[in-house]
């Protein structure tokens, strides 16, 4: 199954939690059935990527990354690559990349816990963001691609992070 299949599949299953999420759903939807190309950036149309909320349940916080180019505090994520053979596997390995957690980090079981349409310098992103869980004693390492990398208590991400960010902690935390 190519990665475009495999988006089309996940977000046909996928429940959306309200009635925006359900327009973006079917927003996404389009977007695959218009553009071939459609998961990968050099389709100036807007192209799907996946991200993903690094979580430590027990530590009542989440692991941001302060975005090399947008100078913002974000999950990790990003572009899909030729090499993922799934959404969760291009989410997973953004996680794996940008936080340095190398080992034991697995995907929040259920699929996606939300989709976010933003625009960025390159193209409009449909973000499809999973939550990934960190084992005990995580320890992240700085990547290239962002100029900071810090745990944030749940309350602390309204102050630091868009609305976005914010929203995403507040669905992962009740899928919880």
């Amino acid at each position: 199954m190519s990665l475009h299949e495999d988006a089309a599949r996940v977000l046909k299953e996928w429940p959306a939690p309200s009635p925006d999420q359900e327009q973006l759903r079917l927003t996404y939807l389009d977007h695959l059935a218009a553009h071939q190309d459609g998961m990968w950036k050099p389709c100036k149309d807007g192209h799907l990527t996946a991200s993903a909320l690094v979580i430590d349940p027990a530590g009542g916080r989440v692991l941001l990354t302060l975005h090399r180019k947008l100078k913002m505090w974000l999950q990790m994520g990003g572009h899909c690559e030729p090499e993922d053979a799934s959404l969760a596997d291009a989410a997973l390995r953004e996680a794996r990349e940008e936080s340095g957690i190398t080992q034991g980090l697995t995907l929040l079981p259920g699929g996606p816990v939300r989709l976010d349409r933003h625009h960025t310098p390159c193209a409009w992103h449909l973000d499809v963001q999973y939550a990934a869980l960190a084992p005990a004693g995580a320890v992240a390492e700085i990547s290239d691609e962002s100029l900071d990398l810090r745990w944030f208590a749940y309350d602390e991400v309204p102050g630091v992070a868009d609305a976005s960010v914010a929203r995403l902690v507040e669905r992962t935390r009740a899928l919880l």
